[in-house]
């Protein structure tokens, strides 16, 4: 048995049984992926991926164990690595990140900018998906962070922690009847037909408990993953938009109207979230901590020892979170 072949096994399984995607991803053949897997199959003695002709079809319930087995050797084998380029230079090295575009855009590009400047020899990859698909790349080790409000608690093998907490604003064009309104209630809202995020994006599921609550059914008439996208449509006269705080830039979102809408819906949290196993190199402590400034590496590492979510929670408890 070699690490390539789980390496190959590992890789096909996430390229959708794929051999030959994950043959170009991989910058090999698709031949030399196919010989290793049967080579490993037959040392294994048991099939773990079932195939019709040449084909791969779904993986074996053997499969899936020995994949699960694999994945956690080839994350320790990726750990061993970053122990010994912590050791060998503090100061080289990668960083990945998955993120949504509102954190992307909105909450990182200073915390991303500053951590080029001081640590210009470790590359920095980041990538852009749903909360599910972003934790899931956590959760198998594709990426060392997850930030993200949505999702992150589906999956146990994460150490999740709180960044900061933010609430929702109404974007509606310059003289929209909402604008006279000194205090908005949901009511006035609900009458409304609304552009917002996409059910598992960015807090959505606190708007829809919100108007839930209240026995209000919203108008949602369109839905994006963007908030770029979402003031596009607001400026078309689509409707009124429901945006994350932050996603309101006064300067380039001028023609539009930003009324606050705290005091509707609940506040949400932001989170990162890595795996439990994963060997934190000093610049990934450094990025935590400048991100949201409360997450020391004091704090970090006692988040690491918790067993519990109700640990993680009692010792986040005390913490004041920043609002963004």
């Amino acid at each position: 048995m070699k690490l390539q072949q789980l390496r190959y096994i590992w890789e096909v399984a996430h390229h959708d049984l794929n051999v030959s995607a994950t043959a170009q991803s991989l910058y090999t053949s698709q031949p030399g992926i196919s010989k290793q897997i049967r080579l490993l199959e037959d040392e294994l003695g048991v099939e773990i991926f079932a195939r019709s002709g040449k084909h791969l079809t779904h993986i074996t319930p053997a499969g899936e164990a020995i994949l699960q087995a694999a994945e956690e050797v080839l994350f320790k084998v990726k750990s061993i690595r970053q122990v010994a380029e912590e050791f060998a230079d503090e100061r080289k090295g990668s960083l990945s990140i998955a993120t949504t575009h509102t954190q992307a855009r909105y909450a990182l590009p200073e915390t991303i900018g500053d951590f080029i400047e001081k640590y210009p020899e470790v590359s920095l990859h980041m990538h852009q998906g749903t909360p599910m698909q972003i934790s899931e790349m956590a959760s198998d080790g594709t990426v060392d962070f997850a930030i993200a409000t949505e999702a992150l608690e589906l999956f146990s093998n994460l150490i999740m922690m709180p960044c900061y907490r933010w609430n929702r604003c109404l974007l509606v064009p310059k003289g929209h009847a909402l604008t006279q309104s000194s205090r908005l209630t949901l009511e006035d809202v609900a009458v409304h037909p609304i552009v917002t995020y996409v059910f598992g994006f960015t807090g959505r599921s606190k708007l829809d408990d919100a108007f839930m609550a209240q026995g209000l059914v919203p108008k949602v008439v369109f839905t994006a993953t963007d908030a770029d996208v979402i003031k596009t449509y607001v400026r078309l006269g689509l409707g009124i938009g429901i945006i994350a705080g932050m996603a309101y830039d006064q300067k380039m979102d001028s023609d539009l109207v930003a009324l606050d809408a705290s005091h509707l819906f609940a506040s949400s949290i932001t989170q990162i979230g890595c795996r439990r196993d994963t060997f934190l190199r000093g610049y990934m402590y450094e990025f935590i901590e400048h991100f949201a400034p409360h997450l020391s590496r004091e704090v970090v590492a006692e988040a690491f020892i918790c067993q519990t979510k109700a640990d993680l929670a009692e010792l986040f408890s005390h913490l004041e979170l920043p609002v963004y």
